[in-house]
């Protein structure tokens, strides 16, 4: 009897510094996946973080040359067969940054065709949030990959923030985020998406995948 393949989700993450705020957004999201994919099946789950600034030499020579070096095909391979993808850039001049872009311009149109992807991005204002939906969605979308509603921009005064009555802090925006994903990848309804999650929620009620998409705020 062949056993089952796992489950992977690869999380790219276009951070220059290090330690780096768009790494940590990667992970938090990867992990939130990661929980909500384990719970309630069988199948194990990878997790793996492509970090774009350890390839930046490799993607640049890539691009004159046209041959990925060794370590680059190894990351453009998992993100192309990756079960759902989570794409993390800081904001540079109020898009993505040139390493993010740089990188997907080397994924051939039609590999993640169909594929469930996260888009993230970290800036230091809120001011900059727009650039999910006027550049991150729109790259997803040629490239023909299925683009989760929840999208997740954390500025500096984010971390650490729970929100209030009216807004979600980040952590419940990961969390819907992952569980987006989750869904996504398996086919099947999945908790922690729904639009009243809090970090200090207990066990959450399972609610259909179509509800939790109708309930989803604009913006």
């Amino acid at each position: 009897m062949t056993a089952t393949a796992p489950l992977k989700i690869v999380a790219v993450a276009a951070g220059l510094s290090s330690p780096s705020s768009t790494r940590l957004l990667a992970d938090r999201l990867a992990e939130a996946a990661r929980e909500q994919l384990a719970d309630g099946q069988d199948r194990r789950v990878e997790v793996q973080v492509v970090e774009l600034r350890d390839l930046a030499v490799d993607i640049a020579n890539h691009l004159v040359t046209g041959f990925p070096p060794a370590g680059l095909k190894k990351a453009l391979d998992a993100v192309t067969g990756a079960d759902g993808l989570i794409a993390v850039t800081p904001v540079f001049t109020a898009s993505y940054s040139g390493l993010f872009k740089s990188f997907f311009d080397l994924v051939d149109n039609t590999a993640l065709t169909g594929k469930p992807v996260v888009i993230a991005a970290t800036g230091g204002t809120p001011r900059h949030s727009l650039v999910l939906e006027h550049a991150l969605r729109p790259l997803f979308a040629y490239l023909r990959a299925v683009v989760l509603p929840t999208s997740v921009y954390a500025a500096s005064e984010d971390w650490g923030s729970h929100g209030d009555e009216y807004t979600e802090g980040l952590p419940a925006r990961i969390r819907r985020a992952g569980g987006e994903l989750a869904s996504a990848v398996t086919g099947r309804t999945v908790s922690g998406a729904s639009r009243n999650l809090t970090l200090d929620d207990g066990e959450d009620a399972v609610v259909p995948f179509a509800q939790q998409l109708a309930d989803l705020r604009v913006g």
